[in-house]
């Protein structure tokens, strides 16, 4: 496996699969670092393939458009942690993403759907909303305690032509008030 690693971080290869053979039919990705993997982060996916119907894996990009590039020392060191099915890939933004794997569609925490429709992350939101739609790409969205606050899809500003985009996960289905960050500093 070293050596398709390898292949992933010299740009070789566009996406590696671990723990599944193939992706499924209809596809649930939740990206992530997983520094450390955690009950949010599986209760989250948990959730987001009930409301959507999807088989979902976890998406751990090589490369993040906010932090360091991971070196394959430490994409092991992760994987050791993972016990799910995950998909290596290079696409640091979910708009590469989406082109990568057209048709599938993304969980992911309110803090994260912020950061989607920034434009620091993409220039032009509506022409990257709009190849959403064509790629029939979704975003299956869980709140999340932002600022001292539970936040919600309901308190992010998004254009009414762009809405059908995004799912809201109850917070009777799921909320899990953990971060990584806080783990890795304890």
């Amino acid at each position: 496996m070293n050596q398709r690693y390898q292949q992933l971080l010299n740009g070789e290869l566009d996406q590696l699969l671990v723990g599944c053979e193939s992706l499924p039919e209809q596809l649930l990705l939740y990206p992530g670092s997983f520094n450390p993997l955690h009950i949010g982060h599986t209760g989250l996916l948990r959730a987001a393939e009930q409301l959507s119907g999807r088989s979902g894996l976890l998406e751990l990009s090589i490369q993040n458009v906010d932090k360091p590039a991971l070196d394959l020392d430490e994409v092991e060191r992760r994987l050791e942690h993972i016990f799910e099915p995950v998909v290596l890939t290079r696409a640091p933004t979910f708009f590469e993403k989406a082109q990568l794997f057209p048709g599938a569609w993304f969980a992911m925490g309110y803090d994260t759907a912020i950061r989607l429709i920034d434009p620091k992350y993409h220039p032009d939101v509506p022409a990257m909303l709009r190849a959403f739609q064509a790629l029939e790409t979704r975003f299956v969205v869980a709140g999340r305690l932002h600022g001292g606050m539970f936040q919600s899809l309901e308190h992010i500003p998004i254009p009414d032509a762009f809405k059908e985009l995004f799912i809201p996960i109850p917070e009777s289905i799921f909320r899990a008030d953990i971060s990584s960050t806080e783990l890795r500093g304890k």
